[in-house]
């Protein structure tokens, strides 16, 4: 009597494991491709010196870059994998600790410190002008996200020791 259920154990066995081999062919066939590294970019990048702080939007790369003891904003056309330049947004004096990019790298928006206070600036490429924000109630900036489209901001604000995000709507 107990023969033929000794007999469907093989068979228990080997449909579980075709379960599973099924799944899991499933499950990579759903997953897609695996992200892979961009290396010859990277690799340029990683020439350049440190790197902190990206923001990517559309074909544009924005990043804060560190080499010789300065520290300075860098935009990248990622089509070109090539540094654009951004002329009137760096000063030498100026330490930069946050950018954001939109999406058509027009706009850049910047948090920096500037002559012992820290700022929050926008800056249009095309105009080569950089402008100041101003903040109601005041603080202090830390962080910002540009929108895609380069009409809206967030930013990171410390205000009476509390942290707190502000959207800003830009013209």
């Amino acid at each position: 009597m107990s023969a033929p259920a000794a007999r469907a154990k093989p068979m228990q066995v080997l449909g579980w494991g075709c379960g599973l081999a099924l799944l899991a062919g499933a499950l990579g066939g759903c997953m897609g491709p695996m992200p892979t590294p961009m290396a010859a970019l990277n690799s340029q990048l990683e020439m350049a010196g440190s790197n902190r702080d990206p923001s990517l939007s559309g074909r544009w790369l924005a990043l804060i870059n560190g080499r010789g003891g300065r520290e300075q904003v860098v935009l990248v056309d990622m089509g070109r994998q090539t540094p654009v330049p951004v002329i009137g947004l760096n000063r030498g004096d100026a330490q930069p600790l946050s950018v954001s990019v939109d999406s058509s790298g027009e706009r850049l928006a910047l948090v920096r410190q500037l002559e012992g206070r820290t700022e929050l600036v926008l800056y249009r490429r095309s105009l080569m002008s950089l402008e100041p924000i101003g903040m109601q109630p005041p603080g202090v900036p830390r962080g910002v996200s540009l929108r895609a489209d380069g009409r809206e901001l967030a930013v990171e604000v410390s205000r009476n020791g509390t942290w707190q995000i502000d959207l800003i709507s830009l013209p």
